[in-house]
C-alpha cells in the first residue's frame, strides 16, 4: 500500500537522507507505524517535521516510530520527536520509539531525553503500551486537515459535514477526526 493511500499527499516531497514508510496499525486506535530509514539531523529535520505533521493532521495520534534502520539522530532530530509529543499529548495521543539502535539510543540518553519517550523492543510491546496505558482523548477538535480534493488546509471545530472553501467539495468528518468526501 502506498503512503499516499494512508496519508494523502505524503509522498509528494522526498529526501534521500531519510526514507519514511507508513503502515496502519489496526490494533491501536488512531495508530500508525512509521518506519524511518536513514538519519535525522539539522538539514533534514524540517522535512521530517512536515511529514509527521501531515500524519497528525490526517488523524493519527498514536505513533509507533520503528527506528531499526535509523542510523543517526542529532539533537535537532530529538527536538523533532519532542515537538511531536507536545503535538499529540493534548489530543490524547502518544509516541513509542521501537527497536532503537544502541548508538541512537545513546544520543537520547546523553541529552537526557530517554526518560521522556516510551522506548520498546518489540512491536507487541508497543501495541500493548497503547492498549493498556494510553489515555483516551476527550476531543480531537478543533482539527486542522487538508482537503482530500485540493489539499487546502481547513479547520473543523466539531464533527459533521462541511464545504471546502477552496474547491467547494462537501466533506464529512467523524467524531474520530477521519475526513471523507461526503
Amino acid at each position: 500500500m502506498s503512503n499516499n493511500n494512508i496519508v494523502p499527499g505524503f509522498d509528494d516531497e522526498r529526501d534521500d537522507s531519510l526514507k519514511i514508510s507508513l503502515e496502519k496499525i489496526d490494533a491501536v486506535p488512531n495508530g500508525l507505524g512509521i518506519y524511518l530509514n536513514g538519519y535525522i539531523d539539522t538539514y533534514n529535520s524540517n522535512f521530517f517535521q512536515k511529514k509527521i505533521t501531515k500524519v497528525v493532521e490526517a488523524g493519527f495520534s498514536n505513533l509507533i516510530f520503528n527506528c531499526s534502520a535509523l542510523n543517526y539522530v542529532s539533537s535537532t532530530g530529538i527536538g523533532s520527536f519532542t515537538s511531536f509529543l507536545k503535538m499529540l499529548k493534548p489530543k490524547g495521543g502518544d509516541i513509542v520509539l521501537l527497536e532503537i539502535q544502541p548508538k541512537v539510543y545513546e544520543v537520547f540518553q546523553l541529552l537526557g531525553f530517554s526518560q521522556f519517550f516510551n522506548i520498546k523492543d518489540t512491536a507487541d510491546d508497543a501495541i500493548a503500551f497503547f492498549k493498556q496505558g494510553a489515555p483516551v482523548a476527550e476531543s480531537i477538535f478543533p482539527k486542522v486537515f487538508a482537503c482530500p480534493m485540493c489539499n487546502k488546509h481547513l479547520r473543523a471545530t466539531r464533527s459533521g459535514r462541511f464545504r471546502c472553501s477552496e474547491c467547494k467539495s462537501i466533506l464529512a468528518i467523524n467524531d474520530q477526526g477521519v475526513v471523507s468526501l461526503g
